[in-house]
């Protein structure tokens, strides 16, 4: 808006040095810009769908006695902050070097924050649009969010997951006592990306080595379970499950006894 008198004759808005409107007649081939008054006081303009290439100095000059005066406004944009670009799920071993991207655009411009989403609620992680992490480890698996923030409008958030591959080890192996003629059951899990499970009997060569009659092998997911269903005194003994993957191996004994 242009406050002017009964004493202006000529009145004109220009945008740096460009002419947008003189008096009632458009300069601009904008059709965003239009006159919205043009009285004995005030001339103003308006600019439809404002972006951030209309910021800048807005002059208003009008001719007062054949003396020119002007009166100058600097329009500032404001846009909401916006993720424009940011890394895709990555999968890694465990050891490796991880690089995540998040980048922001906005006015001013944001504030970029990257968080671990881990089991114990959100970790801090870093104050940047790049988030480095050296020699990570399997706890460092999980969702990371990055937040966009310039109190124009509500943050931008988006998220990575990163997978963490390890070699796998063995849980829930315990030794098991099963008397003659009744059923034994050993079960032994593996934690990571468990490629195989696979049992071997490691003291005596009982069924487990000649063949399958009389025992069952069965692995569900991560667990195994080695089942004898009438036990003799030639079962007894240590038996090793195995678990694998492509970063190793490891491996669990278990005592069957009477």
């Amino acid at each position: 808006r242009c406050t002017v008198d009964d004493r202006v004759t000529r009145v004109a808005w220009l945008n740096r040095s460009t002419i947008l409107y003189a008096g009632n007649d458009k300069w601009s081939i904008d059709n965003r810009v239009v006159i919205l008054s043009n009285t004995k006081t005030q001339y103003s303009i308006k600019i439809h769908n404002v972006d951030v290439y209309d910021e800048g100095p807005y002059t208003c000059s009008v001719q007062t006695d054949n003396h020119p005066k002007t009166s100058r406004v600097h329009l500032i944009v404001q846009v909401p902050p916006q993720i424009v670009n940011i890394s895709s799920d990555i999968t890694v071993n465990e050891g490796s070097s991880v690089t995540l991207m998040c980048l922001a655009f906005g006015r001013p411009e944001p504030t970029v924050t990257w968080r671990h989403l881990s089991g114990k609620g959100q970790g801090f992680a870093s104050e940047d649009e790049y988030l480095e992490i050296t020699g990570i480890t399997r706890e460092q698996s999980g969702e990371y969010e990055c937040s966009a923030v310039n109190d124009v409008a509500v943050p931008d958030v988006r998220k990575v997951r990163v997978t963490v591959n390890y070699p796998p080890y063995i849980s829930n192996a315990k030794n098991t006592g099963a008397s003659v003629g009744q059923k034994g059951i050993l079960q032994a899990g593996g934690i990571g990306e468990v490629g195989a499970l696979s049992w071997t009997a490691c003291m005596f060569p009982s069924r487990l080595a000649n063949g399958p009659e009389g025992v069952r092998i069965e692995s569900k997911g991560r667990l195994s379970t080695l089942t004898f269903f009438n036990v003799s005194e030639k079962d007894y003994g240590n038996y090793t499950c195995v678990a694998t993957n492509k970063l190793g191996n490891s491996n669990a004994s278990i005592i069957l006894y009477g």
